[in-house]
């Protein structure tokens, strides 16, 4: 049995000029998702965080309790390591730079969507976390700048999710492959349970809110038909399985293979996801694991952010099936 713990001193051998900062950034996001494994695990008991706060966010969206609970939580673990300059969140709109001696002089800043698919908790569905590090380019020793988190996501020094659900785990990357850890609650320790992850090239689900067709590009539309027809050489029809929860999705694909697909819509014309806080995270995770991640068109590791809450379509997962959509998207690009 190897915990977290131990596998991020063993693996800070790969980066001996880290000084094991990095580590101590992973141990922060560990202890947040205990907190959050604990209150999600009693939320039908309390109404202190389930349920609408009566706020918008930033995207203009509702703002679920939970939703601050984390950001909040997130947010004090990490202005608390002497290794953090500054913090981004989907849940607020400016980033924060840490401007004290010990944030001015860290190395490292972070992004995060601090409880994805939070409207899911009322009802019982998986939700997660997402988070996402970068090395700081502007000079130390000075607070942190809008340049050092509009970085494009192939400069992330590490990316990964927790997922709540029938159990809860912490998947991540540093560049080094995907490693996943669940949480066992009787011991308060994440147990490695899944060693070097791999996306299977091809799957046999597609996940898609099949609800906005009407709204789709022509080239989904005819990826989605593409999926159910029949073809035995391609096994197909394809499973349709949609939670609805980015992570949730994502896990369940990178595991069992698959494609997660956010496209463009009449009334998202630039894609729904964040860039930084959703799509670099889970693009790097899945290239890492040999999967493959898009906005359709591009590599989304490769596109250079340009605004903190910046919005991309997402094709993400098994390499072929991402790699199909891409052709159709081609052939009938509007």
């Amino acid at each position: 049995m190897k915990t977290l713990g131990q596998f991020i001193v063993e693996k800070q051998a790969e980066y001996p000029n880290a000084k094991g900062e990095l580590s101590g950034i992973l141990s922060s996001i560990r202890l947040v998702a205990k907190i959050i494994h604990r209150d999600i695990n009693k939320a039908g008991l309390t109404n202190d965080i389930i349920g609408n706060s009566g706020i918008e966010n930033v995207q203009g969206e509702a703002q679920m309790k939970l939703d601050a609970f984390a950001h909040e939580k997130m947010k004090a673990a990490l202005i608390s390591r002497d290794e953090v300059a500054g913090f981004g969140s989907e849940e607020e709109e400016n980033f924060v730079a840490f401007d004290t001696e010990r944030g001015r002089n860290a190395k490292y800043i972070i992004l995060t969507d601090p409880l994805d698919g939070s409207s899911n908790i009322d009802v019982n569905v998986a939700v997660g976390t997402i988070f996402s590090i970068y090395r700081r380019i502007s000079p130390i020793g000075q607070p942190v700048t809008m340049e050092d988190f509009l970085q494009p996501g192939n400069r992330q020094v590490a990316a990964g999710y927790i997922v709540y659900g029938s159990s809860t785990m912490l998947v991540y990357t540093t560049g080094n492959g995907v490693n996943g850890f669940t949480y066992d609650p009787s011991l308060g320790l994440f147990i490695l349970s899944h060693e070097n992850i791999k996306i299977p090239e091809d799957g046999y689900c597609y996940s898609i809110n099949e609800g906005h067709y009407l709204k789709f590009p022509m080239g989904v539309k005819k990826y989605i038909k593409y999926c159910q027809e029949e073809d035995d050489a391609t096994k197909r029809p394809y499973t349709s399985r949609y939670i609805g929860s980015l992570v949730s999705d994502f896990h369940r694909n990178m595991l069992k293979g698959g494609i997660y697909i956010y496209p463009t819509t009449t009334r998202y014309p630039n894609g729904k996801l964040r860039l930084l806080y959703e799509g670099n995270p889970m693009a790097f995770l899945a290239e890492q694991a040999g999967g493959v991640a898009t906005d359709g068109y591009r590599r989304i590791l490769d596109i250079q952010p340009t605004a903190l809450h910046e919005r991309t379509p997402l094709f993400v997962g098994s390499k072929n099936m991402v790699e199909k959509a891409n052709a159709f998207m081609a052939e009938f690009k509007e």
